[in-house]
Formats: C-alpha cells, structure tokens, sequence
C-alpha cells in the first residue's frame, strides 16, 4: 500500500468533488454559448484550457487505485480513464482543440458537446458517492469504540 485507504478515498473524494465543480463550469459556459452571452471565440478557449487539468485529476486518481490495489474501483473507472485520453489526444487536425469555434455552432455539435458533459456529470456523481462510502467505511474499519466491559472506563480515545 502506498497510502493509508483513509488517505486514499480522501484524495479520491477531493479529486471528484473537484471535477465535479468543473464540469458546472463546463454547463455554465456552454449554456452562455447557446444563449449569446459569449462568443464561441471565448467559450472554445476557456473550454480547451481545463481539459488537461481534468484529464491530469482522472488519470491521476485512476492510477492511483490501481497502484493501491482497489482493482474493482480501477476497472470501473478505466472507461472514463480511456474516453479522456480518447478525447484528449484525436483532437482532428486544424482545430484549435477538443471545442473549435468554427465548429462548435455546426452540425449539433453544443447539443453534443452539452450532452457529453451532463453524462459526466452523471458519471463523476455517482463516483462522488462510491468514494464517500468508501471513505466512511475505511475510516470505521477499526473499532473507534472500544467494547470492554460495563466496568470499564475508557479515558483514551
């Protein structure tokens, strides 16, 4: 093990919630291109900015369960893990990322661009709360109570 599974699921916790806050950016900032506030000009490059931070934070929690051997965990977050680096690296030729502003406006692609975020969302929410439970039980692993007798009296904890 490289870290304590407390410390583990934290991490994996904070790492979620962070994503999560990203994605809301996400909606917000497509939601302002679809009703005229910005230009796709503005939109497409704040977008683009924070996709390698969200593809460092997944790969980076990814990894990190498979390094601590919570194999299931990993394996269910592999496909979210392959569809980032999918996405983050088959960026086609003269576009100026994943989110073009020549593009963006054509062919459907902000419905898409909205639907792919809300199945994130889905996603990273439903992590959210398999890490928080993880986390609640690594911390209860123990026995934070100590059963003695009646006639005990703790005065440690």
């Amino acid at each position: 093990m490289i870290l304590a599974e407390t410390l583990l699921f934290a991490l994996a916790l904070i790492d979620c919630g962070a994503i999560l806050f990203l994605l809301i950016y996400y909606i917000i900032t497509l939601s302002d291109l679809e009703c005229d506030y910005l230009n796709a000009q503005e939109c497409c490059e704040k977008l683009n900015y924070w996709l390698l931070p969200k593809y460092i934070a997944h790969s980076f929690i990814t990894f990190l369960l498979l390094f601590h051997g919570q194999i299931l965990l990993f394996m269910l977050n592999l496909p979210m893990f392959i569809w980032t680096t999918f996405e983050y690296f088959t960026v086609p030729r003269g576009n100026l990322g994943a989110y073009d502003p020549t593009e963006i406006n054509n062919r459907g692609q902000l419905k898409k661009h909205l639907r792919d975020v809300m199945i994130y969302i889905g996603y990273y929410l439903i992590f959210f709360f398999i890490y928080l439970y993880s986390f609640i039980l690594a911390l209860l692993k123990g026995d934070p109570i100590r059963r003695g007798s009646d006639d005990d009296i703790v005065t440690e904890i």
